[in-house]
């Protein structure tokens, strides 16, 4: 399972690089500005002379704690993050990188809050930050640096006032992420297999759960190499077209939804997926290990995962899905008038001892100045297509799943109430994909769930 949550880490963060090294290193060249692109020259002139950033930074160092630069928005560092640019040309800001496994994580960060290291902020889009972070103290509230009435936080506003407990905001969330999993697919296999593409169906109107069981109806034949569906993540990308998060914040409380009808059709269907062999990954004929690389020799047919996966170099994500790549969201629960699809934040906490929150909330108005700004967000776009090598169609497939992310966000917090609690429900929503019953599984883990939502709820002071 480590693998796993190595990959699920990774879902909700865009344009960063993954690297897994030793806790606790300084990144040398964190401090050294990298020349500008001429594009990149605009940004910077657009943050300095932009209303919506205001005030100066005496400290303009702010320490992070993460297993990926956020100096770098590709793998070989040669590009600067736009945000990056802003934050640099407006406040003379820069970062300094303390790097450390995902595993090691918290544990790391735990000794250098109790080592006065003077961390300032940590990434909260991993979706494991909330609540707990603030039950234990590991974080502060971010009220007195991030003034959420200006217009720079319009659009999110919203949705930073769902993440409030007991009564502050702990979780600073700079975006909707509509690029947490979609269904990955090789256009030569569905041409050659006679099925309408994808992304056809998608523009229709027609993409839905009976299409994506068609088409695995007529594909599957596991005798004849011929797969269906393979990935780690797979039950959570169906499972959030339910448009239900098993674990949710209503009126600054946690609230269990396992037993909401919408969670258990979704589960129900997947059981029906599993008991027609449409689920490869885990099956005896398969074993347990994806291979992504059956979408590129036209053996699999649908690969759900986050688009992360195509952030990195084209000649990388070719060689393991082919040439004729594509992807859609995941699809539409035929029942709902909305369209649901799995979303993740881009967020950030302020960390407990801290020396320099206000540079971090300066930092973080930068990453709001890029995605308000429309001569900046489209030079980052620009920058992101040319770094990755994405086509005009994949920008635009990952844009139409951004607003779908934006018009119905729905955010699973599960692990965010405790690691016991997130254990049980990752192992659990899983089970039908297995074969076990809904009812089953409901039957043994719900009194469980109420239990470790209902210990964390106890530290909300009563109004």
């Amino acid at each position: 399972m480590i693998e796993l949550k190595k990959l699920i880490s990774l879902l909700t963060v865009f344009s960063m690089p993954v690297m897994f090294t030793a806790c606790g290193e300084k990144n040398k060249d964190s401090d050294i500005k990298k020349e500008y692109t001429a594009l990149q020259q605009v940004i910077a002139e657009n943050a300095g002379k932009s209303e919506l950033l205001s005030g100066e930074l005496e400290n303009k160092t702010i320490k992070w704690l993460s297993p990926w630069d956020i100096n770098s928005a590709d793998n070989d560092g040669k590009s600067t993050p736009a945000f990056l640019v802003a934050f640099e040309e407006r406040y003379g800001g820069k970062i300094e990188w303390y790097q450390c496994t995902h595993e090691e994580r918290y544990e790391q960060l735990a000794k250098a809050i109790n080592g006065n290291e003077g961390i300032d902020f940590f990434y909260a889009g991993d979706l494991d930050a909330f609540p707990k972070g603030a039950v234990r103290s590991m974080f502060v509230p971010a009220d007195d640096y991030i003034n959420f009435g200006s217009p720079l936080w319009d659009d999110v506003r919203k949705l930073n006032d769902t993440f409030v407990w007991d009564g502050k905001h702990y979780i600073i969330s700079t975006r909707i992420a509509g690029d947490n999993c979609g269904v990955i697919y090789n256009r030569k296999t569905i041409r050659e297999a006679g099925l309408n593409d994808p992304a056809e169906l998608y523009k229709n109107g027609e993409w839905n759960w009976n299409t994506f069981e068609d088409m695995l109806k007529k594909f599957t034949d596991p005798e004849n190499q011929r797969y269906g569906i393979d990935g780690w993540w797979f039950e959570f990308g169906l499972t959030a077209t339910s448009g239900i998060a098993p674990v949710s914040m209503e009126n600054g409380r946690l609230v269990n939804n396992l037993s909401a009808p919408a969670m258990e059709r979704v589960q129900n269907w997947i059981y029906e997926l599993y008991q027609n062999d449409y689920i490869a990954i885990g099956s005896e004929d398969y074993g347990w290990n994806a291979r992504p690389s059956n979408i590129g020799e036209g053996k699999t047919l649908f690969y759900p995962c986050g688009l992360y996966q195509f952030y990195k170099k084209s000649s990388e994500w070719k060689n393991t899905f082919g040439e004729d790549v594509f992807f859609v969201p995941m699809p539409k629960n035929p029942e709902s008038e909305e369209y649901y699809i799995p979303v993740g934040m881009e967020a950030y906490a302020f960390v407990k001892g801290g020396q320099n929150p206000e540079g971090v909330g300066k930092f973080l108005e930068c990453k709001r100045f890029i995605m308000n700004d429309a001569e900046s967000l489209s030079i980052a776009d620009r920058q992101m297509k040319e770094d990755y090598g994405w086509t005009d169609e994949m920008f635009a497939m990952k844009e139409s799943m951004q607003k779908l992310a934006e018009k119905n966000p729905v955010i699973d917090i599960s692990r965010g109430v405790s690691e016991d609690c997130g254990e049980l429900l990752d192992n659990s929503l899983r089970l039908t994909a297995r074969g076990t019953p809904w009812s089953e599984t409901y039957d043994s883990i719900n009194a469980v769930v109420d239990k470790y939502i209902d210990e964390v709820n106890k530290n909300v002071s009563p109004e």
